[in-house]
């Protein structure tokens, strides 16, 4: 949608709310839509579709009848919208309430829900309700969605529409469509499950993220409603945990260590020349048959057949995508690229409506700061403020426009027209907030908060913005995250001991890509997650450098009886990354499916394309490029490597070697 209709709707909407006594459509129709030379009917139409724009907002339009008259009498009609309608209640937080409110907004770092969370954020700031806090020092939590088919369902329980998708059932294992209605989305067992109505069987029925075989589709044109009273984690907690299986595999020998600290029994059967049998324990063949792809030729699965069959088919899935034409490498923009839906006239109406009062609250700001702080390109927010200063009151004098100057480079507001109080949470505003919130029970105090000051704090502020949100905060019910607390608290709280102390600490460490263990020296500068999978960021003495370890894989942990002996400091990112860029590491272009383009933000893409079929080119650092052909195995066709040639070809040679095993060809 076009400018114009983004300036049209905010000049409609500042009218409507200056008025005391209601404006008539004639009024309306000369001073905002200047179309005195359209039709009757096609005004009609224009202005009824921006009152429904306008009330997605949440901004009740009042319509005023002349006394003795009826409403079928346009000509005596007026309009007005009350000037607090929509906006923000106050809400002021403590100290603390900021800490864990933070904490609870960052969780959703790369996700949909992230943007809604720094959008609410920047409600509450522009308000006066948020003094500035800073993120803990130390601990970091996140959680890690399900890819963009999270974003897609988001966004269709938002809209209460349906939405379509292809999907593997664990049954049968045939691939069907499936068209449901989304009622909730929550995490179990370590896998994303929708909850929804199955237009087709016409039942509930529970959905694991990871079985969909195609995109998400959004049925925009359909209508649906979350049931009232819906609680998606009370619906998940009914789910029974899959039942222990037996895999039977056969893995080359002295390799794939972490692998063999699972098995059943750790002598391992006799299979054949420079092979062992190795019997491991697993519920979910899916999970399974990922891990496993990603070894290849080192492991082959003996049974059960359909663990066999779902490694194939990610083997062969990767192995199609490999061998596939190619495409051209071509990045037309200088940093990563937007994967979010194209942006309407609605959207930008809904960020103007948050810069004005961000503006009057944060004057003087550098005006690349305020555009970071708005997740748009400094280009974007020049046009945002365009449209303002030619906006205003239907009159039309100096007076009655947006005075914003930014001359000189920092950006100065001295008339607001009164729009300096944030509109409502919208809906995943409410839901990213809240929903994080929930989820912070369990976790470890921080930020200098005792157990009990950070549990009171929890409960005050989820009061406060759950009166603040009302209605929008509905979809909330409907989201249930898996929890952040750490699943081995003994190493936790070690490092966590340690970093108050300034202690140095010594560990055992399993690397997965090197397949071995190493004995490490180690300064700790912080902890983060990925919803219960810790890491922790630490100068590593061996390596000279910064390097992230998985608390699940340190075999041994201890201080060493050392104080910490470097000047490092944790990498300025906020939250922490898993990979922290060094001089050596190798540059490689990748290809991502859409289903894949959520990769590009777990590894920190520094460059990113769109491509015509909805996937992304992403030009992405790795510190060793050895497993990289272990990563497109493990990714069943979501992901290639495009450049350079030569981890193109060794990643193709891998899917082969590892379809030899069963009597396949790659291709």
């Amino acid at each position: 949608m076009s400018a114009s209709r983004t300036e049209r709707l905010l000049n409609l909407l500042i009218a409507l709310l200056d008025t005391k006594y209601g404006l008539s459509r004639a009024v309306l129709r000369e001073k905002v839509y200047h179309s005195a030379g359209d039709g009757d009917a096609a005004f009609g139409r224009m202005f009824e579709r921006d009152k429904a724009d306008l009330k997605q907002f949440g901004f009740e339009i009042e319509t005023i009848l002349e006394q003795g008259l009826g409403s079928d009498d346009p000509a005596s009609t007026r309009y007005r919208i009350g000037k607090e309608s929509n906006t923000l209640p106050d809400v002021h937080l403590t100290p603390a309430e900021g800490t864990v409110l933070l904490l609870a907004a960052q969780l959703w770092e790369r996700a949909a829900l992230g943007s809604a969370a720094a959008s609410a954020l920047r409600k509450l700031q522009a308000s006066g309700g948020l003094a500035d806090v800073e993120l803990p020092a130390g601990v970091q939590p996140r959680i890690k969605p399900a890819g963009q088919a999270f974003d897609d369902i988001i966004g269709a329980m938002n809209g209460k529409h349906p939405v379509s998708f292809g999907y593997r059932a664990a049954s049968t294992g045939r691939e069907e469509r499936r068209i449901v209605e989304p009622w909730g989305l929550g995490s179990r067992f370590g896998q994303w499950y929708l909850v929804g109505f199955d237009r087709e069987r016409k039942a509930k029925r529970f959905f694991r993220l990871s079985r969909m075989t195609t995109d998400v589709h959004v049925e925009a044109r359909d209508h649906c409603e979350i049931p009232s009273g819906f609680d998606t984690r009370a619906e998940l907690d009914s789910l029974n945990e899959l039942p222990l299986q037996e895999a039977s595999l056969e893995v080359a020998e002295g390799r794939l260590l972490g692998l063999r600290k699972r098995a059943v029994d750790t002598t391992g059967l006799a299979s054949g020349p420079g092979r062992e049998g190795l019997p491991v324990l697993f519920r979910d063949t899916e999970s399974l048959a990922e891990e496993l792809a990603s070894y290849g030729p080192h492991v082959r699965v003996v049974g059960p057949p359909e663990l066999r069959d779902a490694v194939v088919r990610r083997l062969e899935g990767a192995a199609a995508f490999a061998a596939a034409p190619g495409v051209e490498i071509l990045f037309p923009d200088a940093g990563p690229a937007p994967r979010a839906r194209k942006r309407t006239s609605e959207d930008q109406l809904s960020r103007m409506l948050q810069l004005v009062p961000f503006l009057v609250h944060n004057q003087g700001l550098p005006i690349q700061e305020v555009a970071d702080r708005f997740g748009i390109s400094r280009k974007e927010l020049i046009e945002d403020l365009k449209i303002l200063i030619c906006s205003g009151r239907p009159e039309g004098y100096p007076d009655d426009l947006f005075d914003i100057d930014w001359e000189n480079e920092h950006v100065y507001i001295r008339e607001h027209l009164e729009l300096n109080r944030p509109i409502r949470f919208s809906v995943d505003e409410a839901c990213a907030l809240l929903t994080g919130l929930a989820t912070l029970n369990g976790l470890p105090a921080q930020g200098g908060l005792s157990e009990d000051e950070q549990s009171g704090a929890l409960e005050s502020v989820t009061l406060k913005l759950t009166g603040a949100a009302g209605e929008a905060g509905r979809l909330a019910a409907a989201v249930a995250v898996p929890p952040v607390a750490p699943a081995d608290a003994s190493a936790f709280d070690v490092i966590t001991t340690a970093l108050h102390e300034g202690s140095q600490l010594h560990l055992s460490y399993l690397s997965q890509q090197r397949d071995s263990v190493s004995e490490r020296d180690v300064d700790p500068l912080r902890l983060y997650s990925l919803d219960s999978t810790w890491y922790f960021e630490a100068y590593c003495h061996s390596k000279a450098g910064l390097r992230n370890f998985r608390l699940d894989r340190i075999e041994k942990i201890a201080p060493n009886g050392q104080r910490v002996s470097t000047s490092a400091e944790a990498q300025a990112n906020t939250p922490a990354k898993l990979y922290t860029p060094n001089d050596d590491d190798v540059v490689v272009v990748l290809q991502l499916t859409r289903q894949g383009a959520g990769l590009a933000d777990d590894y920190y893409a520094e460059r990113t394309a769109a491509l015509p079929d909805g996937g992304l080119l992403a030009e992405v650092r790795f510190g060793n490029a050895d497993w990289l052909p272990m990563f497109v195995a493990q990714h069943g066709g979501a992901v290639r490597i495009l450049s350079p040639q030569e981890l193109t070809h060794a990643s193709l040679a891998w899917l082969e070697a590892a379809l030899g095993q069963y009597g396949m060809k790659a291709g």
